[in-house]
């Protein structure tokens, strides 16, 4: 990990400090992503068969999830893990309700009603990963909300493992949540048959989850297309960033910072602190807990890209932050919660040292489809309202419009769109001569 000195850096060097492993959307990319999703388009079903025979190396009889391979998949999975599954939904099913969006319906002048009323998003396609490890957790994270929302149907996708079968807890999951239909389809080709349709995989209005390169780089090509399809958000590695203070307990510190490292060699972490000495208690338990790890050499690789930042104080910890606006934050230090308020752009939050990131993860009940990439100044996470239109309602009575009218007739004055005026003033008119 690059040790850094946040006071001795001027504004390009602190730009330097915090920009992230580039994104690859090189030429060879985009191009290879266009005649996927191309050969899609234009041979459907056979164009699937042929694309995942190619990258995944296995021939399909069918690219849907037959009946009988969620009740095989279900009788194969341990009951711990099946009670985990069944109890993490319960929570993100209570935190997703209580925080999704409500009605509202409001008098803004006397005989002037204005609504907002709420419509599920017709069909949504969730895509669950499962390059690196299968994510059962995201098809919770994903169908969960979908299912509150109301969406009619609910399309997944995620890729074939070697033997034929789509990963056992992914299909457990999607059940659980209530997913409708599950397809054996994975990158470039799953969002472009989700996205477009074919005779087998139905069309969907929004599609949702990350995915590697080439599944962020198809997202991203069908939602600038207007035949295309909508996105959750643009996405990238996986990040963290933890504020600590010396009190911290640099055992927990490191842990957290290992759990990003390993998604993937483009993940990155950050520690941000006032204290140098935790910074070095930090860099050296990192390093003994990462020779631990299964997926250590990942680690090692995504070590390379990450920070250790020397600040003055916990505010400048937060500027830095704020700056970054990381997917994750973790506060480990005395008042955690005495930060919060200044924290303006971060994907989510996690309050203290017995919050640990694998906890939203998971299983707290807060979503883990979240902005990266600095997405987080100006996106949020997924959540119910995703999966929701909200479509506002206005009606007035005369009386109504009286009293609103003459606003709007000098508004579109002002404007010169007259039509829109004489809109309001014929019926005004209209009244006076009635009355």
């Amino acid at each position: 990990m690059k040790r850094i000195d946040w006071k001795t850096l001027d504004e390009s060097g602190r730009d330097a400090a915090l920009a992230r492993p580039a994104q690859s959307r090189a030429a060879e990319l985009r191009l290879g992503v266009e005649a996927i999703v191309a050969d899609v388009r234009a041979r459907g079903d056979v164009a699937l068969a042929e694309l995942t025979a190619r990258y995944d190396g296995v021939a399909l009889a069918t690219l849907a999830v037959e009946e009988r391979e969620f009740a095989d998949a279900e009788a194969r999975l341990s009951p711990e893990l099946k009670g985990a599954v069944l109890d993490a939904i319960g929570r993100i099913d209570t935190f997703h309700r209580a925080a999704a969006p409500q009605p509202v319906a409001v008098d803004t002048a006397p005989g002037v009603r204005v609504e907002r009323v709420l419509r599920a998003i017709g069909r949504v396609g969730l895509y669950v990963p499962a390059g690196g490890a299968p994510l059962p957790s995201t098809a919770m994270m994903l169908g969960v909300p979908a299912a509150i929302a109301g969406c009619r149907e609910v399309v997944l996708c995620t890729p074939v493992q070697a033997n034929g079968r789509c990963d056992d807890a992914v299909l457990f999951a999607a059940r659980a949540v209530g997913v409708h239909r599950v397809f054996k389809l994975g990158g470039a080709q799953a969002i472009a048959a989700m996205a477009y349709g074919t005779a087998t995989v139905p069309r969907c209005d929004k599609l949702f989850g990350p995915g590697n390169a080439w599944v962020t780089e198809a997202k991203l090509q069908v939602a600038g297309d207007p035949s295309g399809a909508a996105i959750d958000m643009p996405a990238g590695p996986s990040e963290v960033l933890v504020i600590a203070d010396d009190g911290a307990d640099a055992r927990f510190v490191a842990a957290d910072l290992l759990s990003q490292a390993e998604h993937g060699p483009d993940s990155q972490v950050l520690l941000v602190s006032p204290s140098a000495g935790l910074l070095d208690r930090v860099e050296a338990e990192v390093e003994r807990q990462r020779a631990l790890l299964p997926r250590a050499a990942v680690a090692a690789q995504a070590l390379g890209e990450s920070r250790l930042v020397l600040v003055d104080d916990l505010d400048e910890a937060l500027r830095v932050s704020n700056r970054y606006a990381p997917e994750h934050l973790i506060i480990q230090t005395a008042d955690p919660r005495a930060l919060l308020d200044g924290v303006e752009s971060a994907g989510s939050v996690f309050l203290g040292e017995w919050t640990p990131e694998s906890v939203g993860d998971y299983c707290s009940g807060s979503n883990h489809v979240l902005p990266t990439y600095g997405y987080a100044r100006s996106y949020s996470g997924v959540s119910v309202a995703s999966f929701q239109k909200q479509v506002t309602v206005q009606e007035l009575t005369a009386d109504g419009l009286r009293r609103i009218g003459p606003c709007a007739a000098t508004l579109a004055e002002a404007e010169q769109l007259e039509a829109h005026r004489r809109a309001v003033t014929l019926r005004l008119a209209a009244m006076d001569a009635t009355a």
